[in-house]
């Protein structure tokens, strides 16, 4: 299941229908940002010319044997706290739009992960805020989208900035969503979305305890964009296409599927406890039932251990389905890694309490130490794909009967 709602959002499945045609004059550039960016950026080459470009990733994201011409430059840099790189990458993207004329055309290809990748700060905002103000955020358990609408008024590439550089040409925006509610102008926060007037990033930053540098506060807010607004952005892959996907398989296999959606957000520990008593329900009943389900829950870090929402969520599954005989489940992150670990998620099997038990682990303990990843791999339960090459966020599935 995991596996076929993966290849659903992977780009050769869901982007070549969407490219513009090839530019009859002036250039045509590409851009590619994100998690999958050297997917979408291989799979755009061979199916349209462009005449130069720029693909930034995270470190081991161009897929083996994936080929790029010699005009299109690749850049690695960090995610999901951003680095030097980062910024270093945020420069070329904005040299790169700079370098654009009347006639040219922008060709951004954008996914999650993209908001680390290129970093631009707004002065007087230096990396080093940037770096702290993302690890708070990550540290308070806030979702993805209220993360990035804090991040578009901190930069000057991210919300519409990247448009704003590259104009006066056109702008082609084609976005693969890890936000849930599928957000276009939220995805990479962003850099081709002018911001919405009333987004309140101050308010933002006091809700999840975030302290901005005085002087930001300060300077006010971000001016407003100084050109027309570009084109509309257009999602053309998402969670509910990969939880399409898994639920065809489920139904072969003879389950009743029950889509709870890919929209899901919240505190991971309190959603996997919801999902195990519907699937200890659907037991009872003595029902085949499957429940599916995505979207990006969230962890209040308590510990310093590894993991990620995905293994958290899994190990208080494991803990509210308390052994039962006829459920087991997987939850994992589509693009391959879940929060600092190596894994993307993890399997929950009716032993799995009893073999940690014999192991002299306390899958409480795990938990309250963060640490839920150390317990996967030391049953071997860990799912380890490595990167996918795409991200629509997490993908679960609870097998009842």
């Amino acid at each position: 299941m995991f596996d076929a709602g993966v290849a659903a959002v992977r780009a050769d499945a869901c982007l070549p229908t969407h490219l513009p045609p090839d530019r009859p004059r002036g250039r045509n550039v590409l851009l590619a940002v994100g998690k999958a960016a050297g997917d979408m950026a291989a799979v755009a080459v061979r199916h349209r010319h462009f005449d130069a470009g720029l693909v930034i990733m995270p470190d081991g994201g161009l897929p083996p044997g994936a080929a790029l011409p010699p005009q299109i430059a690749t850049v690695f840099a960090a995610h999901p706290v951003p680095d030097a790189r980062s910024e270093q990458a945020g420069q070329r993207a904005l040299a790169l739009a700079r370098g654009l004329t009347a006639g040219d055309r922008l060709v951004a290809l954008v996914s999650g992960g993209g908001s680390a990748l290129i970093v631009a700060p707004r002065p007087p905002l230096t990396l080093a805020d940037k770096m702290a103000i993302t690890q708070q955020l990550l540290a308070a358990g806030a979702p993805i989208g209220d993360i990035n609408r804090l991040r578009r008024h901190l930069s000057l590439i991210k919300g519409g900035g990247l448009a704003m550089a590259a104009a006066p040409a056109d702008v082609c925006t084609l976005v693969l969503s890890d936000i849930p509610g599928d957000d276009a102008a939220l995805v990479a926060s962003g850099p081709t979305c002018p911001m919405a007037p009333d987004d309140d990033w101050r308010a933002l930053a006091a809700r999840w305890g975030v302290a901005l540098p005085a002087a930001l506060d300060a300077r006010g807010d971000r001016p407003a964009p100084d050109r027309p607004n570009p084109a509309p952005p257009r999602c053309i892959g998402h969670g509910g296409m990969a939880l399409d996907a898994m639920a065809a398989v489920a139904a072969a296999a003879g389950y009743a599927v029950i889509n709870l959606g890919a929209a899901i957000e919240g505190d991971a520990q309190a959603i996997a406890r919801a999902q195990a008593a519907q699937a200890l329900d659907e037991a009872a009943a003595g029902r085949r039932t499957a429940l599916i389900s995505g979207g990006e829950t969230s962890v209040v870090v308590s510990g310093q251990g590894r993991g990620g929402r995905n293994q958290c969520y899994a190990a208080a599954l494991a803990q509210a389905l308390a052994g039962h005989p006829a459920i087991c489940a997987f939850a994992a992150d589509s693009d391959g890694i879940d929060g600092n670990s190596d894994a993307a998620g993890a399997l929950v099997l009716p032993d799995t309490l009893a073999r940690l038990a014999a192991l002299g682990l306390d899958m409480a303990q795990l938990l309250a130490a963060s640490n839920s990843a150390h317990g996967f791999a030391q049953l071997g339960d860990a799912i380890v794909t490595g990167p996918t090459f795409t991200n629509v966020n997490d993908l679960r599935a609870i097998l009842v009967g």
